[in-house]
């Protein structure tokens, strides 16, 4: 996923806010489910939808104004209820790694309790 960054993504000091990472994250994530079939209102209707866990993020070199970044997401381990994903996030022109981040989502049912993931999405994280 590519994203260009805008003023209102960075801090006093012309680097992207700290904070806004960890959009940019869940946004390579989704795009990372929607490769594959998959999406939140889909899950909602099935009953179920995923957390955050855990993030550790790792903050390697700001990105700035008007640079373009790209992030990926790549699932290392799929358990019972949880999916463990690498991520990274890079300045698209220089390929230099800025961040990354190791994230645990967690199945929930709709009143959040955990639940197994459905074995077909399983299936397509694998």
């Amino acid at each position: 996923m590519d994203k260009k960054i805008y003023y209102h993504d960075t801090d006093a000091g012309g680097v992207v806010y700290y904070a806004n990472y960890l959009k940019y994250l869940e946004e390579a994530r989704t795009e990372y489910l929607e490769s594959r079939g998959e999406n939140v209102p889909k899950f909602i209707e099935q009953g179920f939808f995923f957390a955050v866990r855990s993030c550790n993020v790792i903050y390697k070199s700001p990105a700035r104004y008007g640079e373009t970044i790209s992030a990926d997401a790549n699932v290392k381990k799929v358990t019972g209820t949880q999916i463990f994903f690498h991520q990274r996030i890079l300045n698209k022109a220089t390929e230099q790694v800025m961040v990354e981040a190791e994230v645990s989502l967690v199945c929930l049912t709709l009143d959040f309790k955990p639940r197994a993931i459905p074995d077909g999405l399983r299936e397509k994280l694998a």
